[in-house]
């Protein structure tokens, strides 16, 4: 029997949008701080417990996915995509606004995290 794949609970936040993930009963907005779930029963009750915030009109539309188990990075591109952030033009939106210093190692990330499955060719 396979072991039950790692997975992580992701949202967005309905005050401005922003992608967040699941931590100890909350939520963050790195990828990096977000909780790895390892059991089912674990991601069940994480997935439950976010209804609350659901009902609360915290956040919108939460669901699990997959991250490797070694490094945690995510399996799919959607959710590549989703950490590292928008993939046109960091010079717009709210992306902006959070000075070159934070700008270069958000880029910095985004690449970590092509170049870690296998996207090298892929460029944001």
């Amino acid at each position: 029997m396979a072991a039950p794949a790692s997975q992580m609970l992701t949202a967005n936040r309905l005050l401005d949008g922003a992608v967040v993930y699941w931590r100890a009963g909350g939520w963050v907005e790195a990828f990096e701080d977000g909780e790895v779930l390892t059991g089912e029963a674990e991601a069940k009750a994480a997935l439950d417990a976010a209804k609350a915030f659901v009902a609360g009109n915290v956040v919108v539309n939460p669901y699990l996915f997959e991250v490797h188990a070694d490094g945690v990075w995510p399996v799919k591109e959607r959710e590549i995509v989703r950490a590292a952030g928008p993939t046109v033009r960091r010079d717009l939106g709210k992306q902006a606004g959070r000075g070159a210093q934070k700008s270069e190692v958000r880029s910095q990330k985004s690449e970590d995290l092509h170049a870690k499955n296998g996207l090298d060719d892929y460029k944001i």
